[in-house]
């Protein structure tokens, strides 16, 4: 999101009053900056070919797309956890690649009852038409010996369970409509029919579309407001969404090589839109503040590469670094949910480096900004000029009072903070579903006619160290007589034995909902108490056995991410950290920088808390009351934020250790600094919000978590944080800021961000010119003019 002009370039090349510190400028070779001079003079020089080369892509994918689909799965894998290995020792029962789906079937009132001998006529009739479809390999009725349980006792809702040689990620949307439309004789009888599980979430999957138009629309009126020409204001919008084209069918194609969830998608596109358009923005404006100094269109846009689009690469860079930080955790979900961002965000950085400069080359006359000049009268020019305003205003009280406004801001964070004290792992079921999908319909049935648990049985298996002849086996019934005794069961159903009589397995429905703390209890429990108590006492005491399900499944995922998340935190605070001092060459800092990002991850945790596990405000969100957040939520949101929050602090404090280099003046250098980036900062910031609150309109729990929290904590971090505290803590720290000790200025690499190579006067062909000295003792740096050929058929346009 570094949006507008950073000034990095300052920091080596400006000119002050010599300091006692080790801040010097490095000494800088257009070596640093040739490639993106290159790469940005290339694509200038040569539009046409560029936007034909992105359209190329963009359509290649696009038809991959349609050829091989996208693919979303929501199963969920973990390496070494009990309900893997129940998973994989269900294996041996040789069931359907779906598993069992059920098709919900149910009475309203004031017709027949499915035990109503027409509407058994229409229920079977149905099962025959439903093995008539593709990809179905079998159905079970209620009124089979197997089914027998699938049929209320008031005989108003039952279920059709159909099993598929599809697996869950290989449902798609036209299976569950071909299914439910092959229910036509139930229907006529009068049945509501509703596909419930894999066969749902395929059906429910819906597009974010209006959420992206949303957040385009409202970039469109800052964009349009800040640079007053429409021309300007589209150019980050024509980025930003072929970036989100491009990425999400690389997404899509990606899905078939391993399991990515729909809500990584969906976060994919929110930061791919975001950030597309802020880098976007970003060196637009350095563009045309070139062509308002007279630069050529050309030049412009190769300079503009050479220095923000440097910066651009750096600030992506630090997102993706952060996302890969997620990779500790061990998780194939964790990888999913971090490379589906990452993509994103590398598209959006690819296309700033190319595509952007071909537009600036086509376009570049008609976003040069008209300079009005003004007229004054003798008079006017007596006048006294008017005190600082907006930010100016502010940066002078929050330098004048830092004490108070750091403990303002700090209580406000705080107060914001502090439900998060409170945050738990949950997690979510079909429960949690937007009213009227096809997943809450059938979860609410099932629920109504066969209690919570029906909608997420656990699956208990056993390993037998000598065969069992049949179910009868001693040590079957004592396992299925301790699990039917325990509390929080409502049911066990009969034993299944493979076929070289080694592996049992039990189904097992809970008396709670899947989502309930009390099943993931009852999980524990089972693992901890009964099933080692049971097993231990009957012959062959070597017995193995394990719980899976759904509520398993999500309460390992739980578990193992919060043993993970100190790792995952620390490695990310360590790399903002070191990224920080890299880039400023101080200590003090790169070590505040990182805590004052915790400040905002924090509040926004809390704002979290306070909407979705405690309900306050949910029903204006369009949840119907409190909703658990799964553990990879906050983890993955930390990660992102952490990676984007670099931007609003690298341009903020690139501002300030300019001011300073130039005057020497702490105070005034923070003064200066907040005054030159506040109004730049926010902007920004608000481009970013809008986005992120588009996705409240999802019907997604997990797509409106990630809205609302990275919406909060970029509007706090633009504001509290880089407007109050930073500042503050600058300002009480004074000329410690910038310490740097002698052992580690020889170690630390000198890296210049945004130069551009542009900051001296440039000397003619073939020459080198080394600048004297300067105010720190070393050498400014050696600028060589290119030896480029000027000829391209393409290049006329852009000259």
């Amino acid at each position: 999101m570094q949006l507008f002009h950073c000034t990095l370039s300052a920091i080596s090349s400006s000119r002050g009053p010599p300091v006692d510190i080790p801040l010097g400028a490095p000494a800088v070779r257009e070596d640093d900056f040739l490639m993106f001079l290159s790469v940005g003079r290339w694509c200038a020089r040569r539009p046409k070919r560029t936007l034909a080369a992105w359209l190329l892509l963009l359509t290649v994918s696009a038809v991959a797309v349609a050829v091989f689909g996208k693919v979303t799965t929501e199963t969920v894998t973990i390496p070494g956890s009990d309900s893997q290995a129940a998973r994989a020792a269900g294996t041996a029962f040789h069931d359907s690649a779906s598993g069992r789906q059920p098709v919900v079937l149910y009475a309203p009132p004031g017709t027949a009852s499915l035990t109503d001998p027409g509407t058994k006529r229409a229920v079977e009739a149905t099962a025959r038409a439903v093995r008539k479809v593709p990809h179905v390999v079998a159905v079970t009725t209620p009124y089979d010996s197997v089914g027998k349980n699938a049929l209320s006792a008031d005989g108003r809702t039952g279920y059709l369970t159909v099993e598929l040689d599809l697996g869950g990620r290989d449902i798609a949307a036209d299976t569950t409509r071909n299914i439910v439309d092959a229910a036509a004789p139930a229907s006529g009888a009068g049945l509501e029919v509703t596909a419930g599980g894999d066969l749902a979430a395929a059906a429910d999957k819906g597009s974010t579309g209006h959420s992206e138009i949303i957040g385009l629309a409202a970039a469109f009126v800052v964009l349009a407001v800040g640079f007053g020409s429409l021309v300007a204001a589209g150019v980050p919008l024509l980025s930003g969404a072929l970036g989100l084209a491009v990425s999400l069918s690389a997404i899509g194609l990606v899905g078939h090589l391993m399991d990515m969830p729909s809500s990584g998608t969906t976060i994919a596109a929110m930061i791919g839109l975001g950030v597309g358009i802020d880098y976007t923005l970003f060196c637009l404006t350095r563009f045309r503040d070139l062509r308002a100094t007279g630069v050529g269109v050309e030049e412009a846009a190769a300079r503009t590469m050479a220095g923000s689009g440097k910066a651009v690469a750096f600030a992506g860079c630090a997102v993706i670094t952060a996302l890969a930080g997620l990779a500790l955790g061990g998780l194939p979900l964790l990888h999913a949910l971090a490379l589906a961002p990452a993509i994103a965000v590398l598209v959006a950085m690819a296309l700033t480096l190319t595509l952007l400069p071909a537009l600036l080359s086509l376009l570049g006359r008609w976003l040069t900004p008209k300079v009005r000049p003004r007229k004054s009268s003798p008079a006017q020019a007596e006048v006294a000029p008017r005190g600082p305003r907006g930010w100016g205003r502010a940066a002078q009280y929050v330098a004048a009072r830092p004490w108070r406004c750091l403990l303002a801001g700090l209580l406000l964070t705080g107060v914001l903070a502090l439900p998060a004290s409170r945050l738990t792992f949950g997690q979510l079921d079909a429960g949690d579903k937007a009213a009227g999908t096809s997943s809450r319909i059938a979860y609410d049935r099932l629920a109504d006619a066969f209690g919570p648990g029906v909608n997420g049985p656990l699956q208990v298996t056993g390993e037998l160290s000598r065969p069992a002849a049949d179910p009868g086996d001693g040590r079957i019934t004592a396992v299925a007589g301790a699990l039917l005794a325990t509390h929080g069961v409502a049911s066990v159903a009969p034993a299944q034995l493979s076929s070289d009589g080694r592996q049992v397995r039990w189904q097992v429905t809970p008396t709670t909902a899947p989502g309930d703390p009390k099943t993931a209890a009852l999980v524990r429990d089972l693992r901890e108490d009964v099933l080692p108590r049971a097993t231990a006492g009957t012959a062959g005491t070597d017995q193995v056995t394990h719980v899976g399900g759904a509520t398993a499944v999500q309460d390992d995922l739980n578990e193992r991410l919060a043993g993970r998340m100190p790792v995952i935190v620390g490695f990310v605070l360590a790399v903002a950290a070191l990224l920080l001092l890299v880039a400023f060459r101080s200590p003090v800092i790169a070590v505040k920088a990182a805590l004052m990002n915790l400040v905002s991850v924090a509040a926004a945790y809390g704002v979290l808390t306070a909407v979705f596990p405690w309900g306050w405000g949910a029903d204006l969100i369009g949840l119907e009351g409190p909703v658990p957040v799964p553990g990879y939520v906050p983890l993955l949101m930390f990660a992102v934020l952490f990676g984007l929050s670099m931007d609003y602090e690298v341009f903020l404090l690139s501002a300030v250790r300019a001011a300073y280099l130039r005057g020497g003046d702490n105070r005034q250098a923070v003064i200066s600094g907040l005054t030159a980036t506040g109004r730049i900062i926010t902007s920004a910031a608000l481009i970013m919000v809008s986005v992120f609150l588009s996705y409240l309109l999802s019907d997604d729990p997990v797509v409106k978590m990630f809205g609302l929290g990275l919406a909060t904590a970029v509007a706090l971090d633009a504001t509290v944080v880089r407007g109050i505290l930073v500042p503050s803590t600058m300002v009480l720290l004074g000329r410690a800021n910038w310490w740097l000790p002698a052992w580690l200025d020889r170690l630390l690499p000198h890296l210049d961000v945004e130069d551009d190579g542009q900051g001296q006067e440039q000397p003619h062909v073939g020459t080198d010119r080394t600048h004297p000295t300067g105010p720190t003792g070393h050498t400014d740096r050696t600028d060589r003019t290119d030896h480029t050929d000027h000829t391209d058929d393409e290049g006329g346009a852009a000259r």
